[in-house]
């Protein structure tokens, strides 16, 4: 008992706070849209993988299948990944946000605010962006999505809060706090509406792998659907009508989910 106690207060205490782990995710993740150099996607490698195991232990057909249906995953595993990152991206910036507006009630400057809340932001990219836009204003400041180096649109937002700060001659802090605001609960809201269709999405991937547990329960009970569908003239028409069925689903089904969450 005294080992495991032990054992777990060491774990606590070397569990890594939220920082780190957004500045290690965001690191790796690089900008918005960004690849290194040389590197094969993702979607092309599960494609030649599966094609390949496709061909070895079944028909061409089943491999071609199964190259188109690994890509698709693995195109849709690559944009979850993506949207994970942006919305990590703009927590970050949040709290960037939420430093400037605190540097500047305590009276510094919004030279000296950014420089200390870009010194102390996670992301580089967002740290940079957050330097130009407090110095130079953003044509558009009515977007949602993200810029061209991948920084999200609030920053334009923060242009034109400096902007009318420096016109009217309002409080600053008082005009990025209100972007901050407005950052954290469009985050609030996309969160709640991941939560209210995490249903939708489980029951699609369940639906997606009843085919599957139906080959199974066929080989259990002595039948051979597998030699069927893939030996055959009509279980081949009828397992390309299957796969490209649950394709179509599936995607359907993730575009409503979009749909929903912008």
């Amino acid at each position: 008992m005294t080992a495991a106690l032990l054992a777990a207060a060491g774990a606590v205490l070397l569990w890594p706070d939220g920082r780190a782990v957004a500045r290690r995710r965001l690191l790796r993740a690089g900008p918005a849209g960004a690849r290194a150099p040389g590197r094969v996607p993702l979607p092309l490698v599960a494609a030649v993988v599966a094609g390949g195991a496709g061909a070895l232990l079944a028909t061409p057909l089943v491999a071609v299948l199964a190259a188109g249906c690994a890509a698709l995953a693995a195109r849709a595993r690559s944009a979850g990944r993506r949207a994970a990152d942006d919305v990590t991206r703009q927590a970050v910036l949040a709290e960037a946000l939420g430093a400037v507006a605190a540097e500047l009630r305590a009276g510094r400057t919004l030279t000296e605010a950014v420089r200390t809340a870009a010194a102390d932001c996670p992301d580089p990219v967002c740290a940079a962006a957050l330097g130009r836009a407090a110095r130079a204003p953003v044509t558009d400041a009515t977007g949602g999505g993200a810029d061209g180096d991948g920084t999200p649109a609030a920053l334009a937002r923060l242009s034109a809060a400096v902007a009318l700060g420096t016109r009217t001659g309002c409080s600053l802090a008082a005009v990025v706090a209100a972007v901050e605001d407005d950052l954290r609960a469009r985050l609030r809201r996309r969160r709640e509406l991941l939560v209210a269709t995490a249903g939708p999405r489980a029951s699609a991937r369940l639906l997606a792998g009843l085919p599957l547990l139906g080959l199974a329960m066929g080989s259990g009970v002595g039948a051979d659907p597998w030699h069927v569908l893939t030996r055959t003239g009509a279980g081949q028409g009828l397992l390309v009508a299957g796969v490209l069925l649950e394709v179509a689903g599936i995607a359907w089904t993730g575009r409503l989910v979009r749909r929903v969450a912008r």
